[in-house]
């Protein structure tokens, strides 16, 4: 291909709904152009981009033992419903209907369709532990897109999924898929910050952020400066305090005091137990041949918003 005729429609001057300097740089080198609100296309030079990061994300976890699956990105709503999250969800989770009268949903996370494959195919102890990943689009409709990529309705996703027969096991699939985090992101060259947060809609018993450093971040974090101790703030303030009244505090964790950064949320790793599998009745046979509820995590990082962060 002669650099003559390549597709690359570069911008003089930053669009006016571009906040950030990733947003700017990616509209005027010419690797996205915006369709609507929180929905872009990505041009030929920023597509090598996405795709070299892809490889970098499915690399590592293809390195982890996780195996690759494709699941649809339209899902019924029963599914849905045996989790309760059809409404929990709220305006969130685009609903659509099809010609039928049935209803579906643009998958935002894909919990409930890889529990339905798994209970259905997986049926004994012996076959597990077993993580499945899938890189694919996702759509969550935002109330507020903004910054480009960085946050938008439509993007692309890695997200994996371990069973494993019991908590143990679960722990160790959980600090494996950790570990695979921390690989990837050291290989991009990303500062980051391992960051205590809240499960969310997602649910669990436990979850843990990845930030990537940066001034224009839109994630507010509580680090400690002198270990790898961070949390997220909305964990920390009390009823009547503000930001401000956290940075100088003494560190949770006993070492340090408390600075306040701003970071970019890429990744997010859940400990979700039995939570789906129960709701979806997701069973094998343990050693003894009784049936027994799966341990499940989830693990996802945001492939998109790692071409912004970068």
């Amino acid at each position: 291909m002669f650099w003559s005729k390549f597709f690359l429609p570069t911008l003089k001057d930053t669009p006016q709904d571009a906040e950030v300097i990733s947003h700017q740089l990616m509209l005027r080198s010419g690797m996205i152009r915006r369709v609507t609100s929180g929905i872009y296309t990505w041009l030929p030079l920023g597509l090598r981009v996405l795709r070299k990061v892809e490889n970098i994300v499915r690399e590592e976890m293809n390195n982890s033992g996780a195996q690759e699956v494709l699941m649809p990105m339209v899902q019924p709503r029963e599914l849905w419903e045996e989790t309760q999250r059809w409404e929990k969800m709220g305006p969130e989770l685009l609903r659509i209907q099809d010609r039928h009268e049935r209803d579906f949903c643009l998958g935002p996370t894909h919990e409930e369709v890889i529990t339905d494959l798994v209970r259905n195919n997986i049926k004994s102890y012996k076959e597990l532990p077993l993580n499945l990943y899938q890189i694919q689009t996702k759509f969550r409709d935002e109330v507020r897109p903004r910054y480009g990529v960085m946050r938008g309705r439509e993007f692309l996703m890695k997200d994996s999924y371990s069973f494993n027969l019991d908590e143990k096991s679960l722990n160790e699939s959980y600090l494996l898929m950790k570990e695979t985090y921390k690989n990837t992101l050291n290989r991009l060259g990303l500062n980051f910050k391992i960051v205590k947060a809240d499960s969310g809609a997602i649910g669990g018993d436990a979850s843990e952020e990845f930030h990537v450093l940066a001034e224009n971040g839109e994630d507010t974090i509580a680090v400690s400066n002198s270990s790898d101790f961070a949390i997220n703030t909305e964990l920390l303030l009390e009823d009547g305090e503000d930001l401000q009244s956290l940075e100088g505090k003494p560190s949770p964790d006993g070492e340090g005091i408390i600075k306040i950064k701003k970071g970019i949320e890429v990744g997010h790793i859940f400990k979700l137990g039995k939570v789906y599998a129960d709701a979806m009745n997701a069973n094998v046979l343990d050693q003894e041949g009784k049936a027994t509820s799966l341990f499940m995590g989830c693990y996802g990082i945001g492939v998109s918003r790692l071409v912004a962060a970068a």
